[in-house]
C-alpha cells in the first residue's frame, strides 16, 4: 500500500497525510524529474500571475505608466495586504487615472493579521485594495486603458485583455489555446488549466528569461523575473513563503504560488521550472516540498539548512488557536529521474 509522502503530527502521533504531484522541466520544455502525474491538468491559479502580466509589459502599457519595479512585481502578487502593497495598488490606479471602485477583484480581510487587526481598531473600511489580486487587476485595468478599450469590462474572457493573456499563456506554456481549459478564479477573472509540465516549462522561461521561439520576449520575462526577485515583499509579504523562498535563495529562484495547493517556481542558474499540486488542495506542505525539491537537487547549502528560517519552511509547524506549536510536518519521497 502506498503511503501518502506528507505526514501531519499531533504530538508525536500522525494526523493526517496529504499526496502530490510535481513536475520539473527544462527551458527546453524536456520532463527531466517528476512525481506523482506530471501532466495532470490543473488550474494554475495565481501561480499564473507572472504570465498574466505578460501583456502589461508587451503592450506598452507599463512603459507608457512609468512602472516602477515594485508595481510591476505586484501585478505578479498574492499580496496580504499590508500598507506597502494598498499603497503601491493605489499609485499604479492614479498613474492611470482610475480610483479603488474600478478595481473588480472583490475585496477580503488583510492576510496580515496585524494591518487585520489595526483595521478593526482605526475603523477603516475593507476596499478591493485589500484583495490579494488588487495588484493584478490594476495591471489589467492599465493595460485597457492604455490600449483605449472599455475597462469596465476587463474581467470578461471575451475582452482584449483577457485574449491578450489566454495567447501569452499559449505560448509561454507551450500549449495550444483550444486545449487551455478555462473557468473563473476567486477574483472573477479567467483561470487557465492546463498540464503540470506545461506550466513548469512556462517557469522555466521565466528563470531563463529567453523564450523559444519568440526571442523579443525576453526582455519581457526578465523585467517580470527581476522585478519579482528584487521586491520579494510585493509579490506575498511578512511571513510568507514566495517572499521569504526568494529571500533566501536571493537572485537564484522566482516563485508564485497559488490557491487549492499549487506552488511554481523557476531556478534562474539551472534553467528549471517547477509545478508542484498538492492533490487535496491542501497548500500547508507546499513550502518543505518545494524545499526538499531542492535538497535531492543538491542547491541548498547546508549553512541555509541550520538556519531558522529555513527550518520554519522544511517542517512547519502545526499550531493550535493560542498559537502554541502543538506538532508538525514531514516530507519523504524521490522524485523520479526521466529519460531525455
Amino acid at each position: 500500500m502506498k503511503m501518502n509522502p506528507v505526514k501531519v503530527y499531533r504530538g508525536d502521533y500522525l494526523e493526517s497525510t496529504h499526496d502530490f504531484h510535481a513536475a520539473i522541466v527544462n527551458d527546453k520544455g524536456q520532463l527531466v524529474y517528476s512525481y506523482g502525474n506530471p501532466e495532470r491538468n490543473t488550474f494554475a491559479r495565481s501561480s499564473m500571475k507572472p504570465f498574466q502580466a505578460i501583456p502589461l509589459v508587451e503592450t506598452g502599457a507599463a512603459t507608457h505608466f512609468n512602472y516602477e519595479p515594485k508595481e510591476l512585481a505586484i501585478s505578479s502578487a498574492s499580496h496580504s495586504g499590508e500598507d506597502f502593497h494598498r499603497e503601491t495598488v493605489q499609485g499604479i490606479l492614479n498613474k492611470i487615472g482610475l480610483d479603488v471602485n474600478d478595481l473588480q477583484c472583490g475585496m477580503h480581510p488583510p492576510k496580515n493579521e496585524e494591518d487585520y487587526k489595526a483595521l478593526i481598531r482605526s475603523g477603516g473600511e475593507l476596499t478591493p485594495l485589500y484583495s490579494n489580486c488588487s495588484g493584478k487587476h490594476s495591471g489589467m485595468l492599465a493595460t485597457a486603458v492604455y490600449m483605449d478599450e472599455d475597462y469596465k469590462t476587463y474581467r470578461e474572457v471575451s475582452h482584449p485583455v483577457q485574449q491578450r493573456i489566454l495567447k501569452a499563456i499559449s505560448e509561454i506554456c507551450d500549449t495550444p489555446v483550444e486545449d487551455i481549459q478555462l473557468s473563473v478564479d476567486g477574483c472573477g477573472v479567467p483561470v487557465h488549466r492546463l498540464p503540470l509540465s506545461k506550466t513548469a516549462f512556462g517557469y522555466a522561461q521565466l528563470a531563463t528569461g529567453h523564450f523559444h521561439g519568440q526571442p523579443e520576449r525576453d526582455k519581457t520575462l526578465q523585467d517580470i523575473r527581476n522585478a519579482m526577485m528584487t521586491r520579494p515583499e510585493m509579490i506575498a509579504g511578512t511571513d510568507r513563503f514566495d517572499t521569504d523562498f526568494m529571500k533566501m535563495f536571493s537572485g537564484k529562484v522566482v516563485s508564485k504560488g497559488g490557491a487549492e495547493g499549487v506552488q511554481c517556481f523557476g531556478l534562474v542558474e539551472q534553467g528549471l521550472g517547477v509545478a508542484i499540486k498538492c492533490e487535496d488542495g491542501n497548500p500547508r506542505a507546499l513550502s518543505a516540498i518545494s524545499l526538499k525539491i531542492l535538497e535531492d537537487l543538491g542547491l541548498v547549502p547546508e549553512a541555509l539548512k541550520s538556519s531558522d528560517l529555513y527550518q520554519k519552511y522544511r517542517v512547519p509547524g502545526v499550531f493550535n488557536m493560542r498559537k502554541d506549536k502543538i506538532g508538525y510536518i514531514t516530507v519523504a519521497f524521490d522524485l523520479k529521474k526521466e529519460t531525455i
